[in-house]
């Protein structure tokens, strides 16, 4: 096998735990797998439309449409108007929903044990991999446009001359290294696609004191 195939088998076997958690606590909480996807994306990221739900959590509208039906049957979700469009509407949690998405773990343990086996240097080499495989599959259009650094308008990649914190955050004003590269911020701001991608060239780009 070679290196990428082993890659391919090692995210597998990630994906598959992910798959296996997320069915079982579709069975311990009555919900299906992707009604848990749109309640704890409600419940973590606020209001938003069914269009939108489902491009973040890459399903059809009408899968997205049947979850959330469901989701409103059950109490844990409702349908509210959207302040910015009085045509549209915009679902958020209930208190139901809020309590039951707080109830289930975002992480398997197993997961998280495997984590805290790597070091610091690996935990910023494998941040700053995975931040360029979803960057890629991001610029191939294979996914939606992810909250992460090497998207948003505050990130500035490689300007610092310190091979420990190279970038630069500008919207904390504060320098940065890879081990806290984030792949999802609360405080992304999407920048327009020709600065994602000048962002994805430099960020991409090793600087000779690196």
């Amino acid at each position: 096998m070679t290196a990428d195939a082993h890659i391919m088998t090692g995210l597998s076997r990630i994906g598959m735990l992910l798959r296996a958690e997320g069915w079982r606590q579709a069975e311990a909480t009555g919900l299906t797998p992707t009604q848990m996807q749109i309640l704890a994306h409600l419940v973590a990221r606020g209001p938003a439309r069914v269009g939108a739900i489902a491009t973040e959590i890459a399903v059809t509208h009408p899968t997205a449409s049947d979850a959330v039906a469901a989701l409103v049957r059950k109490g844990y979700v409702e349908k509210l108007r959207d302040p910015d469009d009085a045509r549209a509407v915009q679902l958020h949690p209930t208190d139901a929903g809020q309590r039951l998405a707080s109830e289930v773990a975002v992480w398997p343990d197993a997961l998280l044990g495997a984590v805290d086996v790597l070091d610091d240097r690996e935990r910023a080499a494998f941040l700053k991999g995975l931040t360029k495989m979803i960057g890629a599959l991001q610029t191939r259009g294979a996914i939606p446009v992810q909250r992460m650094c090497v998207s948003c308008a505050h990130f500035r990649p490689h300007v610092h001359s310190d091979a420990a914190t190279p970038h630069h955050c500008a919207f904390v004003d504060a320098a940065f290294g890879d081990a806290s590269l984030r792949l999802d911020c609360g405080d992304h701001v999407e920048a327009d696609a020709s600065a994602r991608l000048e962002s994805w060239t430099r960020f991409l780009k090793e600087p000779a004191h690196m």
